[in-house]
């Protein structure tokens, strides 16, 4: 029952998708901060090495970029064959990257629509499938390998803004997610998924100016999300203390979707 035994996952390999900014970087900041070589993707390589540089000297452990477009299944498979030639195994797998789009109804595009769904369901498929060889290769009953997709509070409750697929695709994720880990758990892989409320990032911080107070004055808790909210979260989860946790979406929104009749524009 030590705190130190009970969250450890120093020694770890884990692959973050979506990992140099946003949640993405929250998450990896976390893992290296704890100990566990990080592999992070974006599409824009300048960018993602920037970054894995400085989250490596930052907290003194491997970061390592690799650059992907994880929008079709082409830049799925380049990407997960990279991954293995760096890797024999690896021990966690976040799903995190991922789109929105946002369209009036009447006028709202294929291309929207198929972008969204591509990269946040499709992708997450065959990402998990790609690289369940290297989830397998040490997982144990008594250490077993995990899979964390990121979903959304805007699966679960009726988004504010006009992004119809996010909603449905973040959905998807918190079904798949199920689905997967029913299949996985017998081979000692455990898959669950966290669905984030607000968070300050280049998804929602365009639409709301960058200027959060009005979100966090809505919140039950005052405040949006923070790195420590979804780390702490993502460690549980792969720690020895989240080992008995199977299947579950874990909201981390500060108290909004038990809040109900409300929406993130206070509206009742």
């Amino acid at each position: 029952m030590n705190l130190q035994e009970l969250f450890k996952v120093e020694g770890k390999i884990a692959v973050v998708t979506g990992g140099s900014r946003g949640i993405g970087e929250m998450i990896t900041a976390g893992f290296l901060a704890n100990g566990v070589k990080v592999y992070i993707t974006a599409r824009k390589f300048d960018a993602l090495k920037t970054k894995a540089k400085e989250l490596s000297k930052h907290y003194d452990q491997e970061c390592i970029p690799i650059a992907a477009d994880l929008s079709t299944k082409e830049g799925v498979d380049k990407f997960c064959d990279e991954i293995k030639q760096h890797e024999t195994h690896i021990d966690i797998l976040i799903n995190n990257a991922g789109a929105a789009w946002a369209e009036p109804i009447d006028t709202f595009s294929e291309k929207g629509w198929d972008k969204v769904m591509d990269l946040n369901v499709k992708s997450t498929f065959f990402i998990t499938q790609q690289l369940l060889p290297l989830l397998r290769k040490n997982a144990t009953n008594d250490d077993p390998s995990r899979v964390i997709n990121i979903g959304s509070i805007d699966g679960i409750s009726t988004p504010v803004f006009e992004s119809y697929p996010y909603g449905a695709s973040k959905a998807a994720v918190h079904h798949l997610t199920r689905v997967l880990s029913a299949r996985l758990v017998k081979e000692d892989i455990l898959v669950n998924a966290i669905a984030p409320g607000p968070f300050p990032s280049n998804m929602l911080g365009p639409a709301v100016a960058f200027d959060y107070s009005g979100i966090a004055s809505v919140n039950p808790r005052k405040r949006v999300g923070t790195p420590e909210d979804i780390a702490g979260l993502a460690i549980f989860l792969c720690s020895r203390a989240g080992s008995y946790t199977v299947g579950e979406t874990i909201t981390c929104d500060g108290g909004l979707v038990s809040r109900s009749g409300h929406d993130l524009s206070g509206q009742q």
